[in-house]
């Protein structure tokens, strides 16, 4: 009898605790893992791009370019993640929350403290910045405003006075910054020129960044408006986001469809229409949970997959356009 009692006082006594969460885990929530593909895949397109033009791919800089987009990518999520939490918008926990939407949650969690993340954004602006400088130095000039354009728009999306994602500009922000700025950075640490082509080919994942924002956005249209995050969903609500979804996603799958078949695009780029059952899966998906931030979630997470198949398979497009005589 005694030791049944003992066993159901220790059962009692360790009902309810959870086990901690190890810190690389919280960091790793912490950096978005997910969301830094959008800049990665830019950055080997408009390096494949100079490639298949004939241009000598130097191996190093494509390399630096890639670590340099990722690691402010980094950077960006960690600030975002800290700036929403102080202004009230980011305070959901686990379960309540959409995974895909808002921040990572660590900080009303618990899991981190907004110093630390602070403190390792900054570690990370660092490396870009020096990335960009020998950049900058090997390649020429427009390294540096490409760079800085890019790492002003991370600083400066939700850091104050700026905080340009506030005031309904940071879709714009992150199209033209996910699109044509990667891109023609990275085509110009190889080519040391601009062109049309990585500029057109930049405005397909840039137009789908657009919508892939957007559409996060919707699941957090009460928090945000709560926090005073005037983004265009906070502004005009759901139904007008996901009308600004749909034409993001028009546009680019235009883009790159009438460029392929006009050969601006090489015509090998028409494999990015791999994606397009993702993109109608997660337009039926927000349209019947428009008003539901959890049931919303694998409309959101379609979305990731239209983003990431799109441009990989862009980014194979221009890799057989090099082998292909």
């Amino acid at each position: 009898m005694r030791i049944r009692i003992k066993h159901s006082m220790i059962g009692d006594a360790n009902r309810g605790k959870t086990k901690p969460t190890p810190a690389w885990i919280a960091w790793r929530r912490a950096l978005r893992l997910y969301f830094v593909l959008p800049s990665i895949l830019p950055a080997l397109l408009g390096g494949v791009i100079a490639w298949a033009q004939g241009y000598l791919l130097n191996g190093l800089h494509f390399a630096l370019v890639v670590i340099g987009v990722t690691v402010n990518h980094f950077g960006l999520n960690l600030v975002d993640d800290v700036l929403d939490y102080r202004h009230a918008v980011d305070l959901k926990k686990g379960d309540e929350k959409n995974f895909f939407a808002g921040g990572s949650g660590v900080l009303p969690e618990g899991l981190l403290k907004d110093t630390q993340m602070l403190t390792v954004a900054s570690l990370f602006f660092v490396t870009t910045a020096a990335i960009g400088a020998y950049l900058t130095y090997a390649c020429g000039w427009p390294v540096l405003i490409l760079g800085l354009f890019g790492m002003a728009s991370s600083v400066f999306y939700t850091t104050p006075p700026i905080r340009f994602g506030y005031r309904g500009f940071g879709e714009l922000g992150l199209l033209v910054n996910f699109g044509p700025v990667i891109v023609m950075g990275s085509y110009y640490v190889q080519a040391q020129t601009l062109a049309v082509e990585p500029l057109i080919a930049s405005l397909v994942p840039g137009f789908m960044m657009w919508s892939m924002i957007i559409i996060n956005e919707i699941p957090d249209y009460e928090t945000d408006r709560r926090g005073g995050k005037w983004n265009l969903v906070a502004r005009f609500g759901r139904f007008t986001g996901a009308v600004l979804y749909g034409m993001g996603l028009a546009i680019a799958y235009g883009i790159l469809i009438i460029a392929a078949l006009a050969q601006v695009l090489s015509p090998f780029t028409l494999m990015g229409l791999i994606s397009l059952p993702f993109a109608i899966k997660s337009f039926a998906v927000m349209g019947r949970h428009l008003n539901d931030s959890l049931a919303i979630a694998p409309a959101n997470l379609a979305m990731i997959k239209v983003h990431g198949l799109t441009g990989a398979a862009m980014i194979v497009a221009y890799i057989v356009e090099v082998f292909r005589y």
